[in-house]
């Protein structure tokens, strides 16, 4: 009798879909919320538009610098404490090996069989360093690229989000019709982002694009009704 293959679907997400989602968060919102406010305080959209690419511009620059320090972070806290169970296996090696068995006794080895496999660790240092950061202190040695990549992708994410909601403004004078148009654009893509993040991550797909979709509406309406209360007086 032939057994179903059974198939994993779990979701296991990467450094590029998040790098993505940070990005394309804050690039679809944050200009759209700058040219809706705006929209409500200026008679053309030149000013929009310049306004508009320069947030782009320093917008995807502080982002990218964001997500360069964060992984720099993450590589320099990990070298770190390898240092430091390098350092502990070298000089206390009992103790760390008293920490070893206490990890197989939580998961359910024998008081025999924990000192086999610890003694058996104890031969290759890399391994039991490596183990200790895996099962210790629950890190996973980053990808020494990451910084940079990351840097990158969620630069290039916030251009191509920030991009949205001021394409309108290339093709109309009048801000009341840039933005009548910016809303329904940057809308569909927001709720169409907030559907594919909330898939992506398992979530549930209409709740996560509504969600997604009322920030960004609300933050654009909270910037507009500001803009032109200020410009009243």
């Amino acid at each position: 009798m032939k057994h179903a293959k059974h198939t994993e679907t779990h979701f296991q997400s990467s450094d590029l879909v998040t790098d993505i989602v940070i990005g394309m968060s804050d690039g679809l919102t944050v200009p759209f919320a700058l040219a809706a406010g705006l929209s409500g305080a200026v008679p053309n959209t030149k000013i929009i538009v310049i306004a508009g690419l320069a947030e782009v511009a320093a917008g995807s620059i502080a982002m990218a610098l964001g997500g360069y320090l964060a992984g720099r972070t993450e590589v320099d806290h990990y070298d770190a404490e390898v240092k430091r169970e390098q350092y502990e296996v070298d000089h206390m090696p009992e103790k760390e090996k008293e920490e070893v068995r206490e990890i197989f006794a939580g998961m359910g080895m024998s008081a025999g069989t924990q000192h086999l496999v610890v003694e058996e660790m104890s031969q290759d240092k890399e391994k039991w360093v490596d183990f200790m950061m895996r099962y210790e202190l629950g890190l996973e040695k980053p990808d020494p690229r990451r910084a940079r990549n990351s840097a990158f992708n969620i630069g290039i994410s916030y251009i191509v989000g920030g991009m949205v909601p001021l394409s309108p403004y290339f093709f109309t004078a009048d801000p009341a019709e840039g933005l009548k148009w910016s809303c329904v654009i940057t809308v569909v893509c927001l709720f169409v982002f907030g559907f594919l993040k909330a898939k992506a991550t398992g979530q549930n797909t209409w709740g996560g694009a509504v969600r997604v979709t009322l920030i960004g509406s609300l933050a654009a309406a909270a910037a507009f009704f500001i803009a032109r209360l200020f410009n009243a007086h």
